[in-house]
C-alpha cells in the first residue's frame, strides 16, 4: 500500500488538485521521503489531449466532461471540483478518484471499516454525478427527475473486500453506471491499491426510482433514461462478470427466533441523508450489531449483500437478527479478465463463515432489510 508521510499545509494546498484535469498544469507534489516512500503521482493516466467542455446544469456552476467538436464553452468550476482528486476517463464513461484512509476511518483491526469502504463508494458515485452535471440535491437527479420530484433509492448493494486498506493507505476507486431493465439502474465499482494497482475490492448496486412526495416506486421514463445513460459505457461492463457470481444470489428471509439478535436500535439524526431517510450505509452497521462476538474477534468481513425492502424513518425502532447459513462452496476469488484488473488469487486455505441477516421494525415486525455476509479468518499479525 502507498503510504503518505507528514507534510506541511503549503504542500497540501499545492498537491490536492494533482489528480484532477482542471486548471494549468502543475508539478507533482513533493512529500518528505522515507526509504520505502513512493512519490505520489496523478491517479489518472496520461493527461488527455481531448478538449474539456463544461456541462452546465441548473445547479449553477458547470462541470467537466471530455468531448471533441466545435463550440467549446469556457465555464468556471467550483473550488471543490478543482481540489477533488478525481476525473473522468478519456471517453467520459467512467470516473476515478483517489482517497487517503484517515485515522478516524479505521476500526479495531487497524484497517478501514466496511462502513468506511461503503461511504467511499457512495462518495465517488456522488462525485461522478456532480462531474457530469447532475444535481447535488438528491443523489444524481436529472432535470426531468427534479421536475417530477423523483429520486434514486438503493434496492441492492453487494460489496466484496479482498484486502482492507490501513490508515494512510491510498486507494483508487473507479465507478460507472448503466441501465438495469425498465425499473432502475446499476452502479459498479472497482477499488485498487493505488501503489500497486492490485484490485482489493469490487462492488455493484441496483437503484430504483421513487417519487419523493408519495414515496412510491416509479418506472424509469425514456426521458430520464436518455439523460442518465448518455454517460454510461456503450457496451455492458460489469464489476462481477463471472457467471453465477455471489452478487447474483438470492437471499432467503431469516425466520424468527434467531440465535443472535440486537433489539431496539434507534436511528440517529446523523443517519438521515438528504432524501430524509436513513442512509444505506447505516444499515450495514445495524446488521453487524447482531454478529456473534467470536466472529468479530477471529474473522473479517469479506462479502456483504443487502436487499433494501422498505424505508426506515428517524422515529422507527429496529431489531437486528442473525443466523448461521451453511456455505455451499468455499468463496473463491477468481481471476478477472479485461477492464476489471486481476485480484490476487493465491491458494486459499482460510476458514470461512456465512450468515443470514434480517432488519425489521420492532413494532409490527415489518421487514426493512435482508442480508448475507461471508467472513474469512483474520490473517496472522
Amino acid at each position: 500500500m502507498l503510504k503518505l508521510t507528514t507534510y506541511t499545509g503549503a504542500d497540501q494546498i499545492h498537491g490536492v488538485a494533482q489528480c484532477h484535469s482542471l486548471g494549468p498544469s502543475k508539478p507533482n507534489p513533493t512529500f518528505p521521503r522515507r526509504k520505502d516512500a513512493i512519490s505520489l503521482v496523478p491517479c489518472t493516466s496520461a493527461p488527455s489531449k481531448t478538449p474539456v467542455l463544461a456541462v452546465v446544469s441548473d445547479r449553477g456552476a458547470g462541470s467537466v466532461l471530455s468531448e471533441t467538436g466545435p463550440g467549446r464553452v469556457e465555464h468556471s468550476v467550483s473550488l471543490a471540483d478543482r481540489l477533488r482528486q478525481g476525473s473522468l476517463a478519456e471517453d467520459g464513461k467512467s470516473y476515478k478518484e483517489c482517497f487517503i484512509v484517515r485515522c478516524y476511518e479505521v476500526g479495531i483491526n487497524k484497517t478501514a471499516t466496511v462502513e468506511t469502504i461503503a461511504n467511499l463508494l457512495q462518495e465517488v458515485g456522488c462525485n461522478h454525478a456532480q462531474v457530469v452535471g447532475f444535481s447535488t440535491d438528491g443523489f444524481a437527479t436529472t432535470t426531468t427527475m427534479r421536475k417530477m420530484h423523483l429520486i434514486w433509492v438503493t434496492a441492492r448493494m453487494h460489496i466484496e473486500i479482498y484486502k482492507y486498506p490501513a490508515w494512510s493507505d491510498v486507494v483508487e476507486i473507479e465507478t460507472w453506471c448503466q441501465g438495469e431493465g425498465r425499473i432502475g439502474t446499476r452502479r459498479d465499482w472497482i477499488m485498487k491499491d493505488y501503489a500497486t494497482g492490485q484490485v482489493i475490492g469490487r462492488a455493484t448496486s441496483k437503484w430504483v426510482m421513487m417519487n419523493q412526495d408519495t414515496r412510491r416506486l416509479q418506472k424509469v421514463s425514456d426521458d430520464v433514461r436518455e439523460e442518465h445513460l448518455v454517460f454510461a459505457p456503450r457496451e455492458l461492463r460489469l464489476a462481477f462478470p463471472e457467471p453465477n457470481n455471489s452478487s447474483l444470489r438470492k437471499i432467503a428471509k431469516l425466520e424468527d427466533p434467531a440465535p443472535y439478535s440486537r433489539l431496539g436500535l434507534v436511528p440517529r439524526r446523523a443517519d438521515l441523508d438528504m432524501n430524509q431517510h436513513v442512509n444505506n450505509v447505516a444499515y450495514i452497521g445495524w446488521v453487524l450489531e447482531s454478529m456473534p462476538q467470536e466472529i468479530i474477534d477471529g474473522y473479517e468481513l469479506q462479502t456483504i449483500t443487502l436487499d433494501y425492502r422498505r424505508e426506515c424513518q428517524q422515529d422507527d425502532i429496529v431489531d437486528s437478527l442473525t443466523n448461521v447459513e451453511p456455505l455451499e462452496d468455499g468463496p473463491a476469488i477468481s481471476g478477472l479478465e479485461g477492464t476489471n484488473g486481476s485480484p490476487a488469487a493465491a491458494e486459499d486455505t482460510k476458514d470461512y463463515r456465512q450468515f443470514l441477516h434480517l432488519l425489521r421494525l420492532s413494532g409490527d415486525g415489518s421487514e426493512i432489510n435482508r442480508g448475507r455476509t461471508v467472513w474469512r479468518e483474520k490473517p496472522a499479525r
